[in-house]
């Protein structure tokens, strides 16, 4: 990228925040008086945010910052782009920056995993005593992944306790490693496992986009891409090497391009190729394709014969395939 002129910021500190309502009122003036955009969330245990902007805004904002005292030491991870990585300027209040819901919530402050490093972490993989645990989504995982590492069943990060509790039997004996794209969630996690009675857990300091532009690792043992909750959608990580692990939603065949099903009461995340989102009017099945509310056909105007006649292209294809 030759002289970008925007940054996309990656941050958050557990850190306690008074009266986080007013907080998050004042910082929402700060940012759009910047002209900062983003998504912020803002709790009494801290704040975990993601803003892009211009060189010059971004800087402004990490300076101050950096001068109050409760994140004066908070790391910011930083990306090149061409543009904002969002449409708009959002800070919210929520319970806790990542929704566990656990009844004895955990304090990163006071008990979390080991940090590791990069190059630790690397090295750490390739022991045949470690187990990998990806602490993110399963739309994250299929994305891109740790070569080896672990995919819990899980839709939503909140589910992950459950799903290591009926797993255990996987996790016994071994060193856990645990990690997730920035950091924030494996600071709860971690210190849940520990808590959960497991003693070797450690986690990867600053996440797999800190991994990525690390010197030493170099992002490797990483295959696929690095989901983002932007509109960037993904990063690449491994610097050596280029492995897609993703699958296209309708023919398998590696992808790494995602979209949002067509159906608003589906809007699944599928990875597809643009000819594959055309062909099946970017719904990923049946029912979402002929939904009444179905976005690709509103936004390419499709009348009903239009439709009927894509649907029996499909089935065409679908036959020849079974056969």
């Amino acid at each position: 990228m030759e002289n970008p002129s925007y940054r996309v910021l990656l941050y958050y500190q557990y850190v306690p925040i008074e009266n986080p309502e007013q907080f998050t009122t004042d910082h929402l003036q700060f940012c759009k008086d910047l002209g900062l955009k983003g998504r912020i969330l803002v709790a009494e245990e801290g704040i975990n945010g993601t803003v892009s902007g211009t060189i010059e805004q971004t800087e402004q904002y990490m300076q101050a910052m950096k001068q109050d005292p409760r994140f004066a030491n908070m790391p910011f991870k930083i990306d090149e782009a061409e543009g904002h990585a969002f449409k708009k300027m959002h800070v919210r209040v929520r319970p806790e920056l990542v929704t566990l819901r656990l009844e004895d919530d955990i304090n990163p402050l006071e008990l979390t995993g080991n940090y590791l490093s990069p190059k630790e972490f690397y090295e750490k993989m390739q022991d045949e005593n470690t187990i990998v645990i990806d602490a993110r989504n399963d739309y994250e995982y299929e994305l891109g992944h740790f070569r080896g590492a672990v995919k819990p069943d899980i839709k939503a990060f909140r589910e992950l306790p459950e799903w290591i509790q009926e797993n255990k039997d996987i996790l016994e004996g071994k060193k856990i490693l645990t990690y997730c794209t920035g950091g924030v969630r494996c600071e709860k996690f971690s210190g849940w496992l520990k808590q959960e009675g497991f003693e070797d857990v450690s986690q990867l300091h600053g996440g797999i986009v800190t991994y990525g532009k690390d010197p030493e690792a170099k992002g490797q043992l990483w295959d696929g891409q690095c989901y983002v909750f932007d509109n960037r959608i993904s990063v690449p990580v491994n610097r050596v090497e280029h492995v897609i692990v993703g699958k296209d939603h309708f023919t398998g065949e590696p992808c790494e391009r995602y979209v949002n099903c067509g159906n608003p009461e589906c809007n699944k995340q599928i990875l597809c190729s643009e000819e594959n989102e055309h062909f099946y009017m970017r719904g990923c099945t049946h029912e979402c394709r002929t939904h009444e509310r179905n976005r690709y056909v509103h936004e390419h105007d499709l009348t009903e014969e239009e439709v009927q006649a894509r649907l029996n292209r499909i089935e065409e294809r679908n036959t020849v395939v079974a056969e």
